[in-house]
């Protein structure tokens, strides 16, 4: 394959953690050439570091959308967190459908089909739009990030052993952030072998004291967990000064995951050996390779 014949891949959410963990499992792929999309020349910078070509694409300045997508073959669809990533969404596929993208790897949130958590059904809604509009597509919808229990927010989650949340004693499902940009990777390499397939990604259900339980084990270290009532979440939100239609959605999901109340909280999939070929990350492996950050 001469390097004119590449497809060209645009990275959005090239900085964050899913879009720059997919960047590291395309980049060895000498098949495909990889355009990351930053803000700002800033941005850039440590990806041009890395021979990492970079174009400037702002959600928010549909000025910038023909001109980050040209020739681009695929689109990796990375969204913020705020009700803004409807609009934003269907100008940036409006914008690809006009500069000639074929396949969109829409990376989602987690949930049935017909959930009603209202930010996950918002992805939804970008998963039909998707459709729509003709690309070939491959829908992933990642549960709860394992990460997450290392930081949330930008905030330790745990300290001094003790860990906060906000669901009770409830069972939830959860994913390796390494892993969802494995499944991002090879969808975007291959689509021919995962268009039109939508994947939930979750590969192990725990609560957080069966959480705690383990990190002691593991660690060697006493842990445990300390239910937060849902409201201490929306007080730090509303003081954090954060965009609250979308929050409001977030602390509304916290009450019914604390209530029981979402069906299949709990799922876990059997889908990831055969997409990568590699065995899924568990609870006890993630905290094994993350040992020395929760040593306390």
């Amino acid at each position: 394959m001469t390097q004119a014949q590449r497809p060209k891949i645009l990275i959005t959410g090239a900085t964050g953690q899913v879009g720059s963990k997919t960047i590291d499992f395309l980049i060895a792929n000498t098949d495909i050439e990889i355009i990351a999309a930053v803000r700002s020349p800033e941005k850039a910078a440590p990806l041009a570091a890395r021979g990492i070509a970079t174009v400037l694409l702002d959600l928010d300045d549909e000025s910038t959308h023909l001109p980050a997508l040209a020739g681009i073959d695929r689109l990796f669809l990375v969204t913020g967190y705020t009700v803004d990533m409807l609009r934003q969404s269907k100008a940036l596929l409006d914008n690809a459908r006009k500069a000639g993208v074929k396949h969109v790897v829409h990376l989602g949130a987690c949930g049935r089909d017909d959930t009603t958590v209202a930010h996950w059904a918002w992805h939804q809604l970008v998963e039909r739009y998707v459709e729509w509009l003709g690309f070939t597509f491959t829908h992933l919808r990642p549960e709860s990030f394992m990460q997450n229990v290392l930081s949330y927010g930008g905030k330790r989650v745990i300290n001094n052993g003790i860990i906060n949340a906000y669901i009770a004693d409830a069972r939830m499902s959860w994913v390796d952030v390494d892993d969802v940009a494995q499944v991002a990777a090879v969808t975007l390499a291959h689509p021919e072998l995962h268009a039109g397939k939508t994947y939930r990604l979750g590969y192990d259900a725990v609560t957080y004291e069966e959480l705690a339980e383990l990190m002691t084990s593991i660690v060697g270290q006493p842990f445990r967990y300390e239910p937060l009532a849902p409201e201490v979440f929306l007080k730090a939100m509303q003081d954090a000064g954060a965009e609250m239609a979308y929050m409001n959605c977030v602390y509304d999901h916290w009450k019914r995951y604390a209530a029981r109340m979402i069906p299949g909280a709990d799922d876990t999939f059997d889908n990831f050996p055969e997409i990568t070929g590699c065995a899924p990350t568990t609870w006890a492996g993630f905290i094994e390779r993350h040992k020395a950050e929760l040593v306390y």
